[in-house]
C-alpha cells in the first residue's frame, strides 16, 4: 500500500473517471483502510481539494461533475424526471433550476454547490422507463419523455405539484403517454392526459 498524496489521488480518480465518491469507494480504489480513507478525505476537505456534497459523499473541487450526474449520485437509486426532464426535452419552455428526480426511497431534498436537488418518492413498480444520456462526457439516468410527462401529471393529480400552463405535447405521442399511465392504476391520470392533448388541439 503506497502512501497517499494529493497529486496521486487526483490523478488516479481522474484515470478511473470517478467524479463522486464515498469513503468506501475511496478505500476500494486506493487499497487503504476505511480509517485512512476517512482521515485523508476529511483532511483534504479542509484544504479545499475535496468538497463535501452531503454526509458520506464528496467530489474533487476542481473537477465538479455536471448537476445531472450529481443528482443521480446524491440519492440512489434515482433518475431525473418531472419538470427538470420536461425542460431537458423542451416539452416546457421554462428553465428549471431545481433538479427534480424520482426515487423509490423516501422523499428528500439536498442543497449542494448552490443547487437544490429534490427527490420525489414513487412506487417501485413505477420506477421504469428511464434512459442513459450524456452530460459533460458522463452518463446520467433521465426519464424517457412520456415517463417524465406522466410522472409530472401523476403528482399534479395527487395535488403535490401545480399544473404548468405551457406543455408542448408535440414532443410526446398521446398513445405513449397513455401507455405509461396505465401502470399507475389511476384513471384520473389518463383523464388528465386526454384533457391536455384535447386542449392543445384547440390552439
Amino acid at each position: 500500500m503506497e502512501k497517499l498524496n494529493s497529486f496521486k489521488v487526483q490523478k488516479k480518480l481522474r484515470e478511473k473517471e470517478v467524479s463522486v465518491f464515498s469513503p468506501l469507494d475511496f478505500q476500494r480504489i486506493f487499497g487503504v483502510s476505511y480509517f485512512a480513507a476517512k482521515n485523508f478525505i476529511n483532511r483534504h476537505t479542509t484544504t479545499g481539494l475535496f468538497t463535501k456534497i452531503r454526509n458520506g459523499l464528496y467530489v474533487v473541487t476542481d473537477a465538479k461533475p455536471p448537476n445531472f450526474i450529481l443528482a443521480n449520485k446524491i440519492y440512489e437509486p434515482s433518475y431525473i424526471s418531472f419538470e427538470t426532464a420536461l425542460s431537458y426535452y423542451n416539452i416546457i419552455p421554462e428553465t428549471i433550476y431545481t433538479v427534480f428526480s424520482a426515487t423509490v426511497k423516501p422523499t428528500r431534498e439536498f442543497d449542494a454547490m448552490d443547487i437544490s436537488y429534490v427527490y420525489h418518492r414513487i412506487k417501485k413498480q413505477l420506477f421504469f422507463a428511464y434512459t442513459a444520456r450524456k452530460q459533460g462526457g458522463m452518463t446520467f439516468l433521465v426519464a424517457e419523455p412520456a415517463k417524465a410527462l406522466v410522472d409530472f401529471l401523476y403528482f399534479v393529480d395527487l395535488r403535490k405539484k401545480d399544473m404548468l400552463e405551457r406543455i408542448d405535447t408535440r414532443e410526446v405521442k398521446k398513445k405513449d403517454a397513455i401507455g405509461v399511465a396505465k401502470y399507475y392504476n389511476r384513471s384520473s391520470v389518463v383523464k388528465r392526459i386526454t384533457e391536455l392533448y384535447d386542449k392543445q388541439k384547440t390552439h
